[in-house]
Formats: structure tokens, C-alpha cells, sequence
């Protein structure tokens, strides 16, 4: 694919992600004066680079460049790839592993089934939440899981939801081990996530963040045949057995 420089400049994101699938020859003034195109075998420091299929991998961020809201809310809007912005870094998502989709699945029909006929609502993958850390931060994440109490009072005119859920859950999977370990935990402790399970199919764990005034309250770690448990709600327990098969 050929692009002259001024609309590379201007639309800089959206030829990001088509250079990981070809090439893409910059022009100026009718000459070819540059190539852009992915390092697909490559691992840096900061994840993989853009063109190799891991979930941490970084459409921004590796060359030290960060993206823009804007960018990213162009980046995503006509595409079905599914993509995470923290803290001005792009994330693009790879399709799960089995054990983590049957992580999900087991604790999702655990959390569906224990909120019947209450007050709030679980809802699975892919649904973006968007946090705010300040006014000029804004970050939109995808929860493996994600537990909501004011759906109905948050939701904006074109259906999205604008609130801050009670509860989240991540699945690790080797790709995205230090974004929910380190980068997500800190993102919902300080947006106003009252409380953070962390379920680990490698190690076949789970645990549970309760955070208060920014900062971690208290943790437990459940491993084996335990049976985890909700700080905030009362009587939500998942037996580990049945998650991790």
C-alpha cells in the first residue's frame, strides 16, 4: 500500500494497525521515501511489537510514543479488533487460550446465577468500560468480567455504559500477566472499582483485591479446591475446582 507523508501524518494510527497486515510505502511529492512495516518475530522490553499475535501487544507506546484519545477513538472505530487504551498506550487484544475462555465461562455462569433477581447486573467480554483517572486521563479497558449496580442510571444515549462497575475480574493469560497484575490493578483501585479478582489459570488461583480511598484494603489468595470469596457481596463464592478444570 502506498500513502503520502500528510496523510500518513494525519491519520497515523489508523496505518499503524494496517502495516501489521503489508507494508506501507510513504510518498512525498510522487517519490517513495519510506517504508512503515511491523517487526513480527521480535520482543521488546515493553511486550511484543505491533504485528505479533500476544495480548500485550502495544499498537503505541514500545518507540515511547503515546496515543492520543483521539487517536485511539479513531484507531477503533471501524474496526472488529478488539483494543484497550491505559494511560495513553494502546493494547491490542489477541483471541484468548482455552483455558482462559473456560475460566470465564465457569466463573461467568457462577456470577450469573448468584445475581438473579438482585440489584446488580454481571456482564462478560468484549464490553468496553471506560475510567477516568482525571479529566485530560481517560482510559477504556475490557473486564473479563465485570459486575454493574447502576446500568440502567449510567447508560448514554447511544447505549454504552458510563459508570464505574462494583466489581471486576481479569483472567490472566501469559501475554497479559503484567497489564492486569500491575497496570489494571492500579487503574481500577484509583477509578473507583470497589473490588478485583484476579483469576489465574497457570497457577490455578484466584485472588481478591477489596480497595478503599485509592488503595488496597485488604487480599486473599485462594488456591487449590478453596473456595473464593466477594468482600462486598456477601454470599458470592466460586469454588476453584470448578473454575480451573
Amino acid at each position: 500500500m502506498k500513502v503520502n507523508s500528510t496523510e500518513l501524518q494525519n491519520n497515523f494510527g489508523k496505518y499503524l494497525m494496517l502495516a501489521a497486515q503489508e507494508d506501507i510505502i510513504i510518498t512525498r511529492n510522487g517519490m517513495e521515501i519510506a517504508k512503515l512495516s511491523a517487526i513480527r518475530d521480535a520482543v521488546s522490553d515493553c511486550g511484543a511489537v505491533p504485528g505479533t499475535v500476544m495480548e500485550k501487544a502495544k499498537v503505541y507506546g514500545c518507540d515511547g510514543r503515546k496515543a492520543s484519545y483521539e487517536e485511539f477513538l479513531e484507531l477503533t472505530k471501524d474496526t472488529e479488533e478488539r483494543y484497550e487504551y491505559i494511560d495513553g498506550e494502546i493494547y491490542l487484544l489477541a483471541s484468548p487460550k482455552t483455558a482462559h475462555q473456560i475460566a470465564l465461562t465457569e466463573l461467568f455462569g457462577v456470577f450469573y446465577n448468584w445475581f438473579q433477581g438482585k440489584e446488580c447486573t454481571p456482564l462478560v467480554a468484549p464490553y468496553d468500560i471506560t475510567l477516568k483517572r482525571n479529566p485530560e486521563n481517560i482510559n477504556v479497558v475490557q473486564p473479563d468480567i465485570m459486575v454493574i449496580c447502576d446500568l440502567e442510571e449510567k447508560l448514554d444515549e447511544n447505549d454504552y455504559y458510563q459508570g464505574v462497575p462494583a466489581l471486576v475480574v481479569e483472567i490472566l493469560s501469559e501475554g497479559t500477566r503484567r497489564k492486569d497484575l500491575i497496570k489494571k490493578l492500579d487503574l481500577y483501585m484509583s477509578c473507583g472499582v470497589r473490588e478485583y479478582w484476579i483469576a489465574n489459570p497457570i497457577n490455578r488461583e484466584v485472588t481478591v483485591y477489596l480497595f478503599a480511598d485509592n488503595n488496597i484494603s485488604s487480599s486473599i489468595t485462594y488456591r487449590k479446591s478453596e473456595i473464593a470469596q466477594s468482600y462486598i457481596f456477601e454470599g458470592l463464592s466460586a469454588e476453584l475446582g470448578r473454575i480451573f478444570k
